[in-house]
């Protein structure tokens, strides 16, 4: 299956049934030893490594000499017969370790320049710095690390269509130039040439499209959707990425979530990863009580709770004050007092950065020590179900700066307690968010999610008079404290489209200039319809065990959003600009 007109076997999978055979083989130059007449190449191909053995017993003298002047990185040719190994290589996981070959011609067909980057590493080797990596990318992605997870991203794609197609999904495309529609960032905007100042937008996502590809009647779409999004970049960031996009014609939210749960159960399957299903359910304001995030970690406890009623008559007076209209919420850490002053002068400082106060109490023996005793009184902790060397951690306020900041301190305690998972893999679905969020430069609502959301049947009533009490059938899939990817149950009746519109302070003339055709095709008589979207890269990056979104994406963008390798973007000439009605601003004007 891998032989080519200039190779008959992959260098990386020969082994022993192969002995005795002559094969020619091609790949790059991984190492090269001269141990002074005997000559050893690494050859790798993007199956692995086999060793070359150049020994003038089996190998002619002018061949000898080409593979010992063989520099890193070069292409070459090699021919000879498969024999055992003296002693296999120490790699467990390289498929050929066992054999090598013995060379008897041996061609360079491309010499390389010396590498920027060593592509090759002795154990335990730290990487060069990530910019000279993403600078020198095409050496960066002959590391076998990195070819790993590309071929990994590979059998997630395939093994994700097999399954949604078996589930009757069919792939259907999306323009790529079509119009700006409000998605939480900014588009890039694409000039016309054609329509003077006019630009089509680069999509945020689908939405809108594979919506109407349910009011068209194809009932069950999926697609691997290319997403931009001109925002603020971090390590599981990018302006460019890619998303299993899926939506599904008269369906109630159940049915997405179980077709939803089948994809990822089958990528963690090709991952080699058995998971449990069904995924346990969880409301949004659950959530927040318990974790203080919507997005929790279920692979450890330290839940917060309610600590209100320790706020007696003998607490002092500026804690009385902080918990009016608020809260007394907290984390009791079991053996968390081994976290010395250092440790807990940080979570203080963190938490002050979150806009509250943090107050802890250590257990020892039967009574408790810190600033929290003072601060609650001697006796307010006594009815604590504690034990010698648990930790008390508490922030005063209102919900919205607790429950961040609880959060905030119940992953720093996990990071440095290290407590025992209580389950390695940790899948949740998160429901019932909040449809509306507080705008705070409006002084009104914006979307929590997107606008096309559905509101909960059992809230609909509160739709115009307490918008910000209204429930969205909204959903996301949570993975060890990591979304994986949101969706909802979209609006179908126009009227209710254009009242949620408006509830966003989006002017009529607005609405039809940006959202007409949508209301048009629903007016045509629209299907209960929902859908979901699987953060791609992300769960790439989380099975192949990586830290960046950059491992797991061949040309990846820094975090300015720049291509160090292709040197994007660049510069374009007022010619070019004319072409496209733009003029040059003048960046500094007198």
């Amino acid at each position: 299956m891998h032989a080519a007109s200039l190779r008959s076997h992959a260098a990386g999978l020969l082994t022993r049934a192969e002995v005795g055979q002559v094969v020619r083989v091609g790949g790059w130059v991984h190492r090269n030893r001269d141990l002074g007449g005997l000559v050893f190449l690494d050859l790798r191909d993007r199956f692995g490594l086999v060793q070359l053995s150049c020994d003038p017993a089996h190998t002619p003298e002018p061949v000898l000499k080409r593979a010992a002047s063989c520099g890193l990185e070069s292409v070459v040719l090699a021919s000879g017969t498969v024999a055992l190994r003296p002693q296999p290589a120490k790699d467990s996981g390289m498929i050929s370790r066992e054999v090598e070959i013995r060379v008897t011609d041996l061609t360079v067909v491309s010499a390389a320049a010396t590498p920027a980057i060593p592509v090759a590493r002795k154990e335990n080797e730290e990487l060069p710095a990530e910019e000279l990596r993403l600078k020198h990318r095409i050496l960066d992605l002959r590391r076998p690390e990195l070819q790993a997870n590309l071929i990994l991203r590979h059998r997630l794609l395939q093994r994700a269509r097999r399954t949604l197609t078996e589930q009757g999904f069919l792939e259907l495309e999306t323009p790529i130039l079509t119009k700006p529609t409000p998605e939480g960032a900014r588009d890039y905007l694409v000039p016309s040439r054609v329509h003077a100042g006019e630009f089509y937008a680069l999509p945020q996502s689908p939405q809108i499209y594979k919506q109407l590809f349910m009011v068209a009647g194809f009932d069950r779409y999926f697609q691997i959707a290319r997403c931009f999004r001109d925002e603020d970049l971090r390590a599981d960031r990018q302006p460019e990425f890619t998303q299993i996009d899926i939506e599904a014609s008269f369906v109630a939210q159940e049915d997405v979530l179980q077709a939803v749960e089948s994809v990822l159960v089958a990528l963690w399957d090709e991952a080699g990863v058995m998971v449990e299903q069904p995924f346990p359910r969880m409301t949004w304001a659950e959530a927040m009580e318990r974790f203080g995030s919507d997005k929790p970690d279920l692979r450890h406890g330290l839940e917060i709770a309610d600590r209100s009623s320790l706020v007696g008559a003998e607490a002092a007076p500026w804690l009385q004050a902080a918990v009016t209209g608020g809260r007394l919420r907290g984390i009791l850490a079991p053996g968390g007092a081994t976290l010395g002053r250092k440790d807990l002068d940080g979570l203080t400082a963190q938490v002050k950065d979150l806009g509250s106060t943090l107050l802890w109490a250590k257990r020892a023996g039967s009574s408790w020590e810190g600033a929290g005793v003072k601060a609650l009184g001697a006796d307010a902790l006594g009815s604590l179900p504690a034990s010698d060397g648990d930790l008390l951690l508490l922030v005063p306020g209102p919900d919205r700066i607790t429950s961040p900041a609880l959060h905030a301190v119940r992953t720093r305690l996990i990071d440095r307690l290290a407590p025992s998972p209580i389950r390695p893999h940790a899948f949740l679905w998160v429901v019932d968010f909040p449809l509306f969020e507080p705008d705070p430069t409006s002084g009104g609502f914006t979307f929590a999610h997107h606008p096309f959301t559905s509101p909960h049947p059992e809230d609909s009533g509160f739709l115009e008079t307490d918008p910000g009490r209204c429930r969205a059938l909204h959903y996301d899939a949570v993975y060890n404290g990591v979304e994986l990817g949101s969706g909802s149950i979209r609006i179908i009746d126009p009227a209710l489209q254009q009242t949620v519109f408006r509830l966003l302070r989006i002017e009529p003339g607005e609405i039809q200039r940006r959202f007409g055709f949508l209301l048009e095709a629903l007016a045509a008589g629209s299907p209960p319809h929902g859908g979901f979207a699987i953060g791609f890269d992300r769960t790439v990056m989380l099975l192949a065990g990586a830290t960046s979104l950059r491992d797991v994406i061949a040309f990846p963008k820094t975090t300015a959003a720049r291509a160090m390798y292709e040197g994007a973007p660049a510069p374009v000439g007022d010619a070019e600009l004319a072409v496209l009605h733009l003029a040059r601003r003048d960046e500094h004007p007198a």
